[in-house]
């Protein structure tokens, strides 16, 4: 299911899912190289691994999978290509983070600098594996439905 906007829909386009999971992927490192708020490095490490996932799972089935849910969307690519195991437990971990990093909490969130890293790491490591799998098939195209 496709969420729908303003006449506008998701795009069937897997490519265009990894452009805007590269943009997120490069704010969560100007934010990290400058200091940035450990919450907003976070988010953005989320939003890069739930869009590329997106895009690998339109490419790979063809399909549009909807939501946020970061330890979901893994689990499909896993069944897939089982080398996406090793991202299991650290996507579950980040994907605690998705609203927590968004809205304000009368808790405090703790992230320390070397989890943040962590989390950038895995996010970077994911999306190489990413768009090598998807660009080595050659020029990018559209989705049939």
């Amino acid at each position: 299911m496709s969420r729908s906007r303003r006449g506008a829909r998701d795009s069937m386009y897997y490519y265009k899912w990894l452009d805007k999971a590269l943009c997120d992927l490069q704010a969560a490192r100007i934010l990290m190289t400058w200091g940035g708020d450990a919450g907003n490095i976070a988010f953005h490490c989320q939003q890069a691994i739930e869009k590329a996932l997106k895009g690998y799972l339109l490419f790979k089935s063809g399909k549009h999978f909807d939501g946020h849910n970061l330890t979901y969307l893994c689990r499909q690519t896993v069944q897939l290509d089982r080398s996406f195991e090793k991202w299991l437990d650290e996507s579950a971990a980040l994907n605690n983070l998705y609203i927590e990093t968004r809205y304000p909490t009368d808790l405090p969130l703790n992230l320390s600098e070397q989890t943040v890293k962590k989390y950038l790491h895995m996010a970077e490591d994911m999306f190489a594996a990413i768009r090598q799998e998807l660009y080595d098939g050659g020029m990018p195209h559209r989705i049939k439905k």
